[in-house]
């Protein structure tokens, strides 16, 4: 019995130099991954600072010089998102690495465990052996026959220790590897986002080209550029009011979610609307129908949108590709399993695909400035699902175009406002 404990202790001395080890490589790396954070934080904080900036500027005068200042901060921002998101690759690849290390360390102690469980028995059954009873009974020796019940009583509590930390153990590896499969797949988010962002950055630099390109850096020529911009909106916003308005629709209230329900998540982390849904302080100036369909939020280029419900993407597009500057813009129609569908315009980078399901909280777009838009935010107008889909028409207004976007009776037109939480 004494040969078999001094095993046992000759295991664990081995093991715990093996962990010594370990844990100064597990100290090397978290002291990594708090580097990492911190980077983060000093990322996130020149983000905001780059983002007070552009909004500044872009609630300015429509101004050539105003609008060029707020593409300039923009880029700026856009280029510390890119540094934030390869930090957090950075984070996520060493925390996986983390708890590949401790995965390794707790399979490493389930396999020890599962020896000194083996050991306890064997010894357990070789006591069993030798009945301290028959030894009482047969040499009258209480002392001896004390020994080795104590002996038993104490393997015994050692087998149902070492059980129990098998057990606890089992259950934290497997935390750790769902921890792994999530970090994985935060990992690969992360990875398509950087994708994206450097094309977000490349619309930025092409629209700041192209602006100084078409005005020739003159102020002159850009008011010129903003006159035909409105005038091209006001034109296909009419076709597509009179078109509309011919439609007809009824509602099934049943349909669709009750307002106030809050069934729609928030399209965006920072909320700030810029213009309600309806008939409002500057709707009769700006749309044809005096109403505007949807709601707008601030959003710089480049600012991640969110569905707002599990749903499909029922359609995507790029109304500037008939009809530069005059709708959307770049867009993105959801079909929500709800019972609403809502499209988000003026996007800078499309993140989906036509048909693929998405769940709420998912990325499937960067705001932006296509489209008619007097400054980067989002417009997000909302439908029961049956009430729009994408249409192709030939324009009158952009002549020899076929547009293509989503379309919907006037009266289907809900205030999105109706389904979000509470602000």
């Amino acid at each position: 019995m004494r040969r078999t404990l001094i095993i046992i202790s000759f295991i664990g001395i081995t093991w715990l130099s093996a962990t010594a080890v370990r844990a100064e490589d597990a100290e090397q790396l978290r002291a990594q991954i708090e580097l990492r954070n911190k980077n983060i934080k000093a990322l996130e904080e020149e983000i905001a600072k780059y983002q007070a900036e552009a909004d500044k500027t872009s609630a300015a005068a429509l101004t050539l010089a105003n609008t060029i200042k707020t593409l300039q901060a923009t880029g700026k921002k856009l280029d510390t998102d890119i540094k934030l998101t390869q930090e957090k690759i950075k984070a996520t690849n060493l925390n996986i690495q983390k708890l590949s290390n401790d995965i390794g360390d707790k399979e490493q102690r389930i396999k020890k465990s599962r020896e000194s469980i083996g050991a306890n028995i064997r010894l357990i059954n070789e006591s069993d052996f030798s009945s301290p009873i028959h030894n009482f009974l047969s040499k009258k020796n209480i002392s001896t026959t004390w020994d080795a019940i104590t002996r038993i009583v104490t393997l015994q509590t050692q087998l149902r220790d070492h059980i129990h930390n098998l057990d606890g153990t089992r259950t934290a590896l497997e935390e750790d590897k769902q921890k792994t499969i999530e970090k994985k797949d935060q990992l690969s988010d992360f990875s398509k986002e950087l994708t994206d962002q450097k094309k977000v950055v490349a619309a930025n630099t092409a629209e700041r080209n192209n602006i100084l390109k078409e005005t020739k850096n003159q102020e002159a020529a850009f008011q010129a550029l903003v006159k035909d911009k409105q005038a091209a909106k006001a034109a296909l916003e009419k076709e597509i009011f009179d078109y509309e308005s011919k439609l007809k629709y009824i509602l099934d209230p049943s349909s669709i979610p009750v307002a106030g329900s809050a069934p729609f998540s928030w399209p965006l982390k920072d909320v700030f609307i810029t213009q309600q849904f309806g008939r409002t302080s500057a709707s009769g100036r700006l749309y044809a129908s005096g109403s505007h369909n949807g709601t707008d939020f601030r959003a710089l280029i480049g600012t991640a949108i969110y569905a707002m419900a599990d749903g499909v993407v029922a359609g995507t597009g790029n109304t500037d590709l008939s009809c530069p500057r005059a709708s959307f813009g770049k867009w993105i129609l959801m079909k929500h399993d709800n019972g609403l569908a809502a499209t988000f315009g003026h996007l800078s980078v499309i993140s989906v695909q036509d048909g693929q399901k998405v769940k709420r909280g998912d990325i499937i777009g960067y705001s932006g400035n296509t489209g008619y838009s007097t400054g980067p935010h989002l417009h997000i107008s909302v439908y029961p699902n049956d009430a729009v889909s994408p249409q192709s028409r030939p324009s009158a207004s952009c002549v020899g175009k076929t547009l293509y976007m989503p379309i919907s009776a006037v009266t289907a037109y809900l205030d999105p406002m109706l389904y979000f939480p509470k602000l």
